[in-house]
Order: C-alpha cells, then structure tokens, then sequence
C-alpha cells in the first residue's frame, strides 16, 4: 500500500509540475519588431528595431500567459543611416527622452492549445494605450541546437501613430501603423 501511496504522489507532482508556467528569454538574435505605413501613396514601408529583451511566460494546461517586451528605440533600422536619425528625432520617437517602446500584457487568450491574442498596455514615446495583438503564428518545441524547450510566435496589431505624439506628416504618411511582432523565446535552465 505504501507504494501505491508513492506512485500517486509522484505522479501528482508530476501533473503540478507539468501545470507550471514556463519562461522563455527572448532570443534578441530570432526576434525582429518592425511596423509598416504607407508612403505618399506609393508604397508600404517597413522598418524594424535591432534590440528587443524581455520574457514570455506560458501555462499551456491552464491556458493562461504573460508578455513583457522591451524595444530599444534607439536600434531602429530603416536600411538608411539618414532616415533612422530623422525617426529618432523629436517629431518620431525622440530616443533622447525615449529610448525605449514596451509592450507590457493584461490578458492572454487561447483558442484551442494554441494562444491566439494578447492584450495589453503599450508604450510609444512615454503614451500608453491598450492594444491587443493578434497572434498568427505560434509554435513550441525543442530546440535542435541549444537542447532547451523554445517557442516563436507573429503577432500584430494596428494603431495610430498620432496617437502617440508621432503624427508629422499626416495624413500624406499614413496615421495607421501596422505593428508586427516576430518573436523567439528559449527556456534557459537557471544558471
């Protein structure tokens, strides 16, 4: 009887354990944000940011989730030395005030196994507004190099620049901003 009693405490630890919430590191070198706007009339332009930290954490039985996403302004890259000061100035994201943009969630939902949106609170040029984004590509697995459980996601949602003091040239530059979020995370074991 007392190994019954141990096997079942074993695999009930082993269900909690299984229940926990995961966190994964987000992989700077596998994570691109970039946002596109029309130009004039003519085209859609996008551009990125080169430095993003922050962290994913996952409960996939209990379905529940946490974002937190720090881009670093002043890594914005536009292919154009030029063009990536002029978005660093005063009239965009004024990097010398604010050097940072955050995406900080409130909520995440699943559809299935799968998320599938999260909301939260972002922060452009030191203006929050809830935004939700939409996740269309999600996957977790082991990673075949680092050995580690890994997970990626795209997400993205739309918002209007002016609406975070960033509203020079409209309407001739487009007001609305579609944000995309390609992301990776690696569950780093604790050092």
């Amino acid at each position: 009887m007392k190994h019954i009693a141990l096997f079942a405490a074993l695999a009930v630890a082993s269900i909690a354990a299984q229940a926990a919430p995961v966190t994964y590191t987000i992989d700077n070198s596998h994570t691109h944000p970039h946002f596109t706007y029309n130009h004039l009339g003519f085209s859609n332009q996008t551009h990125k940011f080169d430095k993003t930290s922050g962290t994913v954490v996952l409960d996939r039985k209990a379905k529940t989730g946490s974002v937190d996403v720090t881009i670093d302004a002043t890594s914005v890259n536009t292919g154009y030395a030029l063009f990536n000061e002029h978005l660093k100035a005063a009239d965009f994201f004024d990097t010398e005030v604010y050097p940072t943009l955050t995406f900080k969630s409130t909520g995440m939902k699943f559809k299935g196994d799968q998320p599938a949106s999260v909301a939260g609170d972002l922060t452009i040029k030191g203006v929050t507004k809830p935004v939700t984004l939409k996740i269309t590509h999600f996957k977790c697995q082991p990673h075949p190099m680092l050995k580690v459980e890994a997970c990626g996601a795209n997400a993205t949602t739309q918002v209007k620049r002016s609406e975070f003091n960033m509203g020079k040239n409209v309407p001739y530059v487009s007001d609305e901003v579609t944000l995309t979020l390609a992301i990776e995370g690696v569950n780093k074991p604790a050092q």
